[in-house]
């Protein structure tokens, strides 16, 4: 499978790069400057990231492109092009100001395969503190900037190009347009890359990895580990377990609905009710972490029981995607500890299992778009992210039955009104959250002293930030007046108004 590789030194914006290349239906990887596999015939040219280290600094991250440069069409972006020209004979200083924002850039040599069907001016993003000021010898300036001189240049006896700002951001206008012409009219790749290739290529390696073996995999409800399954039980079957575990945290008449949704799929999955052991073991809990601890080691222990019911099972099927798999092996050699909640901590060495994750090279909208050529609902596929953790970290403070009751109540005719309302679709993630205090309200003649709910609801992309969607005054008064007639114990609702950064999506 051809592919570019995106070698990373640490830039905020390296997963962007990725996600535009493989808009264009061509297979990228990221790898961290320390850790790059080996070369093959399978690459088509390599992109150089940019970095929050200067190429002046003392412990700049280096490596060696012996292999690489002069052989391969190579791009540097921002910190990459400082590179390939501090290190190679030219001069890269503290800028007299630093380049942040929007500049106009301006092509100065148009018959560049790189600057081809780009207007003569147009807008891009810069977003470093350090410029190029001087080039080495055979290097040819191909754009510039009131203020950058060296926006762009090329190598004139090689495919290797650098540029100083971000084509991947979409504040970059022809940004796009000039990764394009490196990956397919430069790199040559074929935009083969589709969901139902990756579909047809990932079931026949699984075919050929799980042989006749059995695999158990624990479905949470969500996107990931639902096409993940999906996966699995086209190239195994029914020697595909899945098990889905009811935390009593869910949303209301979820486990019903989602289990039936899977049985319709035709997959073999099992449903366990262990909510009494949940909230039981929850009573008394306020801190938000020990309320995740605790919900997690209870998921363990419960997927561990069922899971031993099963004889000769060898896998443990994870619904892991690609931004997990890259935030494991950071640039700084660190590793972390995936955070993806489908990932069952601790079991496959417990368990004597190995792993199989059919989505690792996938981030989250190709997920979306494999579930959709497998013919997945819209439903099941475009539900939007839930926390792992569940209704837990959506009620502040101790978690009771009657308080999951309440929210449970609240969330439904919220998510269900959105849906009506044709807002869902819109959403990236919507959620109510119980707060922990009263306030005094009046109902008929009477005072009341009950319960205040949040309404959040945020456009993202990723997660990483998000801003508050602008719902229509109506449907906000609609939602509020339904909330608080028919939730019995709710008398007052607000809006959550904060975008992330610096407040959270979750209030916990």
């Amino acid at each position: 499978m051809e592919k570019i590789l995106i070698i990373d030194f640490g830039s905020q914006y390296t997963q962007l790069i990725a996600r535009r290349i493989r808009e264009m239906q061509v297979y990228c990887e990221i790898h961290p400057f320390n850790n790059v596999p080996a070369l093959d015939n399978s690459i088509r040219g390599v992109v150089l990231s940019g970095s929050p280290r200067s190429v002046r600094d003392a412990e700049a991250p280096r490596i060696v492109l012996d292999a690489i440069k002069g052989k391969l069409p190579l791009l540097g972006v921002c910190y990459g092009a400082q590179y390939l020209a501090h290190f190679y004979g030219g001069k890269v200083e503290a800028s007299p100001s630093r380049e942040y924002g929007r500049a106009r850039m301006q092509v100065v040599k148009s018959e560049d395969e790189l600057m081809k069907g780009l207007s003569p001016e147009s807008q891009v993003w810069m977003s470093h503190g350090d410029t190029i000021t001087t080039i080495p010898e055979g290097y040819e300036i191909i754009a510039s900037t009131a203020d950058v001189r060296v926006a762009a240049y090329r190598i004139a006896s090689e495919q290797s190009w650098g540029i100083q700002f971000h084509p991947e951001v979409y504040h970059s206008e022809e940004g796009f347009q000039m990764l394009q012409n490196f990956v397919v009219g430069i790199c040559g790749c074929s935009q083969s890359w589709t969901p139902d290739s990756f579909v047809e290529s990932t079931v026949q390696e699984l075919r050929e990895k799980l042989g006749e073996d059995k695999v158990v995999l624990g479905l949470s409800g969500g996107v990931d580990s639902s096409v993940a399954a999906m996966l699995l039980h086209k190239a195994i079957g029914e020697r595909l377990y899945c098990i889905f575990v009811d935390s009593g945290l869910l949303r209301k008449d979820e486990f019903n609905e989602v289990i039936e949704s899977y049985r319709g799929l035709g997959l073999n999955v099992k449903g366990v009710d262990a909510s009494e052991k949940f909230l039981g073991d929850l009573a008394g809990v306020t801190d938000p972490e020990t309320k995740r601890k605790i919900i997690g080691r209870d998921f363990v222990e419960v997927f561990e029981a069922e899971a031993k019911k099963l004889n000769g099972v060898k896998w443990l099927g994870q619904g892991t995607i690609y931004p997990d798999v890259v935030e494991s092996a950071q640039v700084n050699g660190t590793a972390v500890v995936i955070k993806s909640h489908h990932n069952v901590g601790g079991l496959p060495e417990k368990m004597g299992l190995k792993v199989v994750e059919p989505l690792r090279l996938l981030f989250k909208d190709e997920v979306r778009r494999v579930g959709r050529s497998m013919g997945m609902s819209e439903r099941l596929i475009g539900r939007h992210p839930f926390p792992g953790p569940g209704l837990a970290i959506r009620i502040l403070g101790e978690v009771t039955r009657e308080k999951v009751d309440i929210l449970q109540n609240v969330d439904k005719i919220y998510i269900d009104t959105l849906r009506e309302t044709g807002w869902y679709d819109k959403i990236w993630q919507a959620g109510a959250i119980l707060l922990p205090v009263q306030s005094v309200g009046v109902m008929g003649d009477e005072r009341t002293y009950e319960r205040c709910v949040a309404l959040r609801a945020v456009q993202s992309t990723d997660g990483m930030t998000a801003d508050w969607v602008h719902i229509p005054y109506e449907i906000l008064a609609r939602l509020s007046n339904e909330i608080i007639n028919k939730v019995r114990g709710v008398n007052r609702v607000v809006y959550d108004i904060s975008s992330k950064p610096p407040a959270t999506i979750e209030w916990e």
